[in-house]
């Protein structure tokens, strides 16, 4: 059971090949005593199935606004989103969110982190812990199943936490600045780690940035989100197709993106 209703003025008009996210006109204002605040207005994109998309943007430009919107923990206050053109109104078990903080219970293994949502959902206990042993394996986590989250580092324990977005088969990973918390090195590894795990899964991943290089890399389409008030300036197509590497960056057109986006962020 997941947070949507049906949208007639939407679903009315889906066809195969509808983009599985759907932000239309979204606008977020946040009324103070005296002032208001647009964080968003009218914004409008989209996320195909399997597609890894970034949102780019500076501090402040409400990105992360839009992100906590289409998990249902904001309500827009102007303007609809679809999930396979049911409306969002709460969070759901279709959407697994994972914070730049890792969020894990201190007190629980690896495991039981893992398994927290799936025994929240009622499970039953041989297919929850089939779906915990199977991510333990993707994640490279096995060894650790029994560790306490500060018995492991930081990247580990973000692969922890993505792990846990990812028990209930969600049909949509959201990652809020997922590794700008992590130094430089462990950064890379995540970003090729995430990049493996969406090839191997094909989940839907919609990913808030303000790295440049890491939203180049990692997806197939960036939209840009200027500030004051938060909108989408642009819409990128990245041209690597799923398999990237050291040399991705070097890639003249790695550098002329980068260039180009430094331009966008810049006005």
């Amino acid at each position: 059971m997941t947070a949507t209703e049906p949208t007639p003025t939407l679903s009315s008009v889906l066809r195969p090949g509808t983009p599985k996210l759907v932000v239309d006109d979204v606008s977020k204002v946040f009324a103070g005593r005296k002032t208001s605040v647009t964080a968003l207005d009218h914004v409008d994109l989209h996320v195909d199935q399997g597609e890894l998309v970034c949102l780019l943007g500076a501090s402040g430009c409400g990105k992360s606004t839009l992100l906590s919107i289409i998990a249902g923990l904001e309500t827009a206050t102007s303007g609809v989103v679809t999930v396979d053109g049911d409306r969002v109104v709460g969070p759901g078990a279709d959407r697994g969110m994972v914070f730049q903080a890792y969020s894990l219970f201190p007190w629980k293994t690896v495991a039981e982190n893992i398994a927290f949502g799936l025994e929240t959902a009622k499970w039953p206990k041989a297919r929850r812990e089939e779906r915990v042993a199977e991510l333990l394996g993707i994640m490279a986590l096995a060894n650790f199943a029994d560790a306490l989250p500060k018995e492991l580092s930081g990247g580990m324990r973000q692969r922890v936490a993505i792990a846990r977005a990812l028990a209930p088969e969600p049909d949509m990973l959201l990652l809020d600045e997922p590794f700008g918390a992590l130094d430089a090195e462990t950064k890379r590894h995540m970003q090729d780690f995430l990049l493996t795990l969406w090839n191997r899964t094909g989940t839907t991943i919609l990913m808030v940035t303000h790295d440049i290089e890491e939203a180049i890399y990692l997806s197939q389409r960036i939209y840009v989100l200027a500030a004051r008030p938060g909108r989408v300036a642009a819409e990128i197509d990245i041209p690597f197709g799923g398999s990237r590497g050291p040399t991705t960056k070097r890639d003249p057109r790695f550098l002329d993106l980068r260039e180009e986006l430094a331009e966008l962020l810049a006005t």
